[in-house]
């Protein structure tokens, strides 16, 4: 199949062409042709597969075939966004795709002056990409109009309601014309968002083409067993013994993502953190940064991490395994993206192994484990709770349950599990490095 099927514009397929995409992926190919015969959506789709532009080029193609009068100023399309980062990206597509269409586009984001928006908003916007908060800021303000929009679109509608911006949609929803059209994207379909979808969408259609909670068959996942205070130390020689370029690290809390980029910088390995604490300025710099090369390591928090979209970054790293297993598929997402591989790796500390238990069983597979030589955790070392987002500098809420043990099979400089080992295993033979053990017990 090609986009020139899908019933776009010779416009917007120029465009189209002009990115370097001749073939929609699978959530483009089923979800154009719904938004163009005016249903409502329920899309599920895991980052990378493409929705951006499953919503953007039906919606560009529905405004240029029904042009309003020139005098109209009020946005026909809203598309809500949780985070700044993410805003600024769609936005940057509604004008990459609609390049040569009479339509014209904004980012209503905060983190930055309200005035310019204020003032762009008195001319001609067709399509509003904005953040909750701010867009209630302007409602109130009575600066926008939201009594003219024709779509709606809801995307990341699962990190939304993590957020807590439910109310905020809510406030938002009764400010918008009874008639329209709802389109709503999320990666999981959890409860909370089957409820949001029944008041929101009228008779939709469902196009889910990611296997829920599913990580992507393109990224090699791999564990890599290290005592908590020695994370660091194994991140730094991955880094450099791997040559690894573009490296985005996960930390649980803002502190952590600091602390990590300053002692990386330290290592002579270009660091910057992202999270929430950032100016909004210092945030967008950090990832034009990134996604230029010129950075080697964005070290980000989760929510300031929902936002980056670089289509083929090749590494992520979980310097601490998420709360959340849920999280875990996010991070990860950012990887392996649109066809490309990727590789996303998680340093393992005894605090974590029910974190990771967790994982897997919602992922469904044991993921390997990779013991680097020299960083074989100390079996004297007990797990401790992890409190409030930290834990000894490593962060985290608290999990215990320790599946150390067993025994390496060594090759290449690196040792990697054989599988479930027997008991007999648990005590390392000579020369063998402990590695992280498949205790039995867990249903499979």
């Amino acid at each position: 199949m090609s986009f020139a099927t899908l019933g776009l514009s010779e416009e917007i397929l120029r465009a189209v062409t002009e990115r370097g995409y001749t073939e929609p992926t699978p959530i483009q190919a089923q979800a154009i042709p719904v938004v163009l015969s005016g249903r409502d959506l329920m899309g599920g789709a895991q980052t990378g597969t493409g929705k951006t532009a499953g919503f953007t080029l039906p919606i560009l193609q529905l405004l240029s075939a029904a042009p309003r009068p020139a005098a109209a100023k009020a946005p026909r399309v809203l598309v809500l966004i949780p985070t700044r980062e993410l805003a600024a990206q769609v936005e940057e597509s509604v004008r990459d795709y609609g390049k040569y269409l009479k339509l014209s586009s904004m980012t209503m984001i905060g983190g930055v002056n309200i005035n310019p928006q204020i003032a762009r908003l008195k001319a001609r916007v067709d399509i509003l990409v904005a953040t909750p908060g701010r867009l209630l800021d302007h409602v109130q303000q009575k600066t926008v109009d939201l009594s003219h929009v024709e779509i709606l679109v809801l995307d990341e509608a699962d990190r939304m309601l993590d957020m807590g911006f439910i109310r905020d949609i809510k406030k938002i929803l009764a400010l918008l014309p009874k008639q329209r059209q709802n389109l709503l994207f999320s990666a999981t379909f959890s409860d909370e968002i089957k409820l949001l979808a029944d008041g929101l969408l009228n008779n939709p259609a469902l196009v889910e083409v990611a296997r829920r909670n599913a990580t992507a068959e393109l990224i090699t996942q791999k564990i890599y067993p290290v005592d908590r205070e020695r994370k660091k130390e194994l991140l730094t020689k991955l880094i450099k013994d791997n040559n690894w370029f573009q490296v985005l690290v996960f930390t649980r809390t803002k502190h952590g993502a600091n602390n990590l980029a300053e002692f990386l910088i330290k290592q002579d390995i270009s660091a910057m953190a992202i999270h929430g604490n950032k100016s909004q300025a210092a945030r967008m710099r950090a990832l034009a940064e990134f996604k230029s090369g010129k950075l080697q390591v964005l070290c980000a928090t989760d929510i300031a991490a929902r936002g980056i979209d670089i289509s083929e970054l090749p590494h992520v790293v979980n310097y601490e395994l998420p709360n959340v297993a849920e999280d875990y598929v996010h991070r990860i997402g950012r990887t392996g993206r649109a066809g490309s591989e990727g590789e996303a790796s998680s340093l393992v500390c005894i605090d974590e192994h029910k974190l990771l238990r967790d994982i897997e069983r919602l992922i469904k597979r044991e993921i390997p484990v990779v013991q680097i030589p020299g960083f074989e955790p100390d079996p004297r070392i007990k797990a401790e709770p992890i409190l409030n987002g930290q834990n000894r500098g490593q962060g985290g809420r608290g999990q215990s349950a320790p599946r150390m043990g067993g025994q390496a099979r060594t090759g290449g400089g690196q040792a990697r599990s054989g599988g479930p080992k027997p008991a007999s295993g648990h005590g390392a033979g000579r020369g063998a490095a402990p590695v992280l053990h498949r205790s039995g017990g867990r249903g499979r």
